[in-house]
């Protein structure tokens, strides 16, 4: 079964609840970055966390949301893009990171992603400028985080779980999360009821781990409050690299640069940071792309 999040509204209309299963889309992460347990974990959240972004904020073809996470842990950088078609890619700076459980004996994220740092957002819809809201961290657990450039950035108060579980081998064996946003017609009291019952689940892995829907998370994740569930799509990881995107790029180095890769390495090698797919270049393709920055400047 591939990947699934779903999109509900409660039947009173005060909040938009979004939930996902994206055990295979973190798995496939883990395999190509070769993240170790503390990485997995807050790269895996990181993730989760982009998809439901995606999911509430995206809306056209081509929309695209970016979110960049600097801290002062271990894990360093984390970058993750997000499309409106339930596709996304990430990576981070250093994936070997593995350190010991937390006092509830879970992996340490807080750790390793630092509690000192920032979260950034960047909306692209398409038309002008990309609009970015940042905000610091302020627990590095990631979920908390979230909520808090939501409340803060949006103006949107909002809960959000996010969990991932790493087999003993690093392997993923779950990963998913939940959000829930207040709508203007919510009142405090409502808001409170729903806060409530937040504080009383269980982590989204655990859920997933029992059996549970994302259609049943999102149940549980709202207590009292019914929901009627309004959409459903696939989510999976997708890189949108290809060579023709880094053959740009090679067309935009020095002379210098290139006469160097043709002339002492007889080619070049491009790496793609998200999803680890590598292309290569031939002297006579190196050569071509200086002929034509030749003719770009007229020589």
């Amino acid at each position: 079964m591939s990947d699934q999040l779903i999109t509900a509204v409660s039947k009173d209309g005060a909040f938009r609840v979004f939930a996902v299963d994206a055990t295979h889309t973190i798995a496939e992460a883990q395999r190509r970055h070769d993240t170790w347990s503390a990485a997995s974990a807050a790269l895996g959240r990181t993730m989760v966390a982009t998809l439901l972004l995606s999911a509430a904020g995206l809306k056209g073809a081509d929309d695209l949301l970016t979110v960049r996470l600097k801290g002062d842990g271990p894990v360093s950088f984390i970058v993750v893009d997000g499309t409106s078609h339930g596709t996304v890619r990430g990576y981070i700076e250093q994936p070997h990171v593995t350190l010991p459980l937390n006092l509830v004996g879970k992996i340490d994220v807080a750790r390793a992603v630092g509690s000192r740092g920032l979260l950034a957002v960047t909306k692209d819809l398409g038309f002008g400028q990309p609009f970015t809201g940042q905000v610091p961290l302020v627990s590095g657990e990631l979920g908390e985080d979230f909520a808090y450039y939501l409340t803060q950035s949006e103006q949107i108060p909002s809960a959000v779980g996010l969990s991932v579980f790493v087999n003993a081998d690093n392997t993923i064996q779950v990963a998913g999360g939940f959000m829930i946003q207040a709508l203007p017609d919510a009142s405090q009291e409502e808001i409170t009821a729903v806060e409530t019952a937040v504080k009383t689940l269980p982590l989204t892995s655990e859920m997933l781990r029992q059996g549970m829907t994302p259609a049943e998370i999102a149940t549980r994740a709202m207590g009292d409050v019914a929901i009627d569930v309004v959409a459903t799509k696939p989510v999976s990881f997708k890189c949108n690299c290809s060579k023709a995107h880094f053959g740009d790029i090679m067309k935009s180095l020095r002379r210098d640069e290139l006469t160097a890769m043709i002339q002492e390495d007889h080619g070049a090698e491009a790496v793609c940071k998200f999803c680890g797919r590598k292309y290569e270049y031939s002297e006579t393709e190196l050569t071509a792309f200086l002929q034509e920055k030749d003719e770009d400047n007229g020589n």
